[in-house]
């Protein structure tokens, strides 16, 4: 490549997009060849959330523009009308920045409206993580996500597959692994012994036994949240170990989520096991991950992350159904009981070797390459390898 560096557009959305994207940019803040700009949006510009857009600047990141796109309510209605106010504030972001290539990540439904910004503005799209299979509607985010992209980074070699499958052309796809295992296996296993403070609830000693829960809406069962987080309660107390819980995001359904966690931590109020928190920055989120004896509930990083890691997981429900998974994740239906006894065998069975079902820890490199020297397109059309040849 010669001329002015690539302009390349990363979107975040969220605080798990951030912890996966993040080394990416990094190597692309550090390739002469490119040139980051960084669009902030989604739940990281909400207080509630966190405000993680605080995070990112922390890091060294300069945010070229903010995309506020959601609307309040977490109602399916709700979620869809801001998938409408996205395309709308992305549009306008894309067509004041003008990047030579957009490059996103994952299956939000935030990630999808960027995606059709930048597709209707004639900007090549990179995409990270399809060709994967999961639950909910991020299914088909996802390959909808993978359709408008001209250039894929999947993070197994069964998404690679499935991508030429799904009609993406060979030469455009390459297995690079998940990003988020390049910042995890570097990792160390100290926390800060503050490391618990910002949220409320029991005081959580991170020098002993700890289990990490993260249970987010189901948008495809949405008005069932409350039962199932009260299963996955009743479930962790019985447990009878400290437990840090993260508040879920901002799907549908997520108020009835949030609503059962506040009358818990009000109910149980002095107690000795369970603390809210919203969440971490992607470092100490992997290190609180690394030290927990025991990961309950439905986040994808129990699925991805935890095998970089080896922690024992127990993965509840079909919100990541159909996902590829290592031999420290068991998944199981959204039944106390069956909670319960799962979690009881992976704590008896401990920690589990690290695999590399999702990369072996140099995605961000590997993708900063292909983004170097990637030749823009923009027709896509279906190609098939009997076609091709």
């Amino acid at each position: 490549m010669s001329g002015s560096p690539r302009r390349v557009a990363v979107v975040l959305v969220d605080r798990a997009n951030y912890g996966r994207l993040h080394p990416v940019m990094r190597e692309i803040q550090g390739s002469p060849e490119l040139e980051l700009l960084t669009i902030v949006s989604g739940s990281m510009l909400l207080e509630k959330h966190g405000l993680a857009i605080r995070t990112v600047i922390a890091d060294g990141f300069s945010v070229d523009a903010e995309a506020h796109i959601e609307l309040a309510g977490s109602y399916p209605v709700t979620m869809a009308k801001s998938v409408g106010i996205a395309v709308l504030e992305f549009a306008n972001v894309l067509n004041l920045l003008r990047p030579d290539v957009v490059l996103l990540i994952g299956d939000r439904f935030e990630t999808l409206a960027a995606a059709i910004a930048a597709a209707y503005q004639n900007i090549p799209i990179a995409h990270i993580q399809g060709g994967e299979v999961s639950g909910s509607i991020d299914e088909s985010a996802r390959h909808a996500i993978s359709k408008f992209a001209q250039f894929h980074f999947p993070s197994t070699r069964r998404s690679a597959d499935y991508l030429v499958r799904m009609g993406e052309r060979p030469e455009h796809v390459h297995m690079t692994g998940c990003p988020c295992g390049d910042v995890l296996l570097a990792l160390d296993e100290g926390l800060p012994a503050d490391v618990f403070e910002a949220g409320v609830g029991a005081r959580i000693d991170p020098e002993q036994p700890y289990h990490l829960v993260i249970f987010h809406p189901v948008t495809t069962s949405y008005g069932r949240g409350e039962q199932q987080v009260e299963r996955m309660l009743d479930a962790a107390r019985a447990l009878e170990r400290q437990t840090v819980w993260l508040w879920p995001n901002i799907d549908a359904g997520a108020d009835h989520i949030s609503k059962v966690l506040r009358k818990a931590e009000s109910r149980w109020a002095g107690g000795e096991w369970l603390r809210l928190v919203k969440g971490f920055s992607p470092e100490v989120f992997g290190r609180v991950l690394k030290r927990a004896a025991l990961a309950l509930g439905n986040s994808s990083s129990f699925v991805r992350d935890s095998s970089f890691l080896g922690t024992p997981v127990v993965l509840v429900g079909d919100r990541q159904q159909g996902r590829e998974v290592g031999e420290n994740v068991v998944p199981v239906p959204c039944e106390t009981d069956a909670i319960v006894e799962a979690a009881k065998r992976q704590l008896a069975h401990g920690r589990y070797a690290p695999s590399q079902l999702y990369g072996a820890g140099d995605a961000a490199a590997q993708i900063t390459e292909h983004l170097s020297n990637l030749e823009p397109y923009l027709q896509k059309r279906l190609a098939y390898p009997e076609e091709l040849a």
